[in-house]
């Protein structure tokens, strides 16, 4: 379906073309995403490499996280992409855990800090009452 955006259903893909060469995509239809590559209807840069077949793909995510892995894994050099999707240890999937776990350590902190700043309104709220 386009419309569907539900967050936990997107990949990160990567898939050599007939020409050794690698190209990375997203998708929240893998299958279909495939077939629309080996028959012309995907991307522009696979149309005149195919056949292409898949190299790997991440586990599912949110579309926000698909895309930004996307990002990290087209910069890195062909061999480094085969060699991260291949171990299944990517560093691209664990630089962007840990900006995750960086941002919900800092989420963590505003909501102790708004928790105590509730606090000392309440009291205040309490005491003019």
């Amino acid at each position: 379906m386009p419309g569907n955006r539900l967050s936990g259903q997107w990949v990160v893909y990567l898939i050599r073309c007939s020409d050794e060469s690698l190209y990375c995509g997203i998708t929240n239809n893998l299958k279909n995403r495939l077939a629309a590559h080996n028959s012309g209807r995907g991307a522009k840069y696979t149309r005149s490499r195919r056949p292409v077949e898949l190299v790997g793909a991440s586990s599912e995510m949110t579309q926000s996280d698909a895309l930004k892995l996307e990002y990290r894994v087209k910069r890195l050099p062909a061999g480094k992409k085969n060699l991260e999707f291949l171990t299944g240890k990517s560093q691209m999937t664990m630089g962007l855990k840990k900006d995750l776990q960086a941002v919900r350590k800092t989420l963590e902190a505003l909501v102790k800090k708004t928790e105590s700043l509730l606090k000392a309104v309440d009291k205040v709220v309490n005491q003019k009452l």
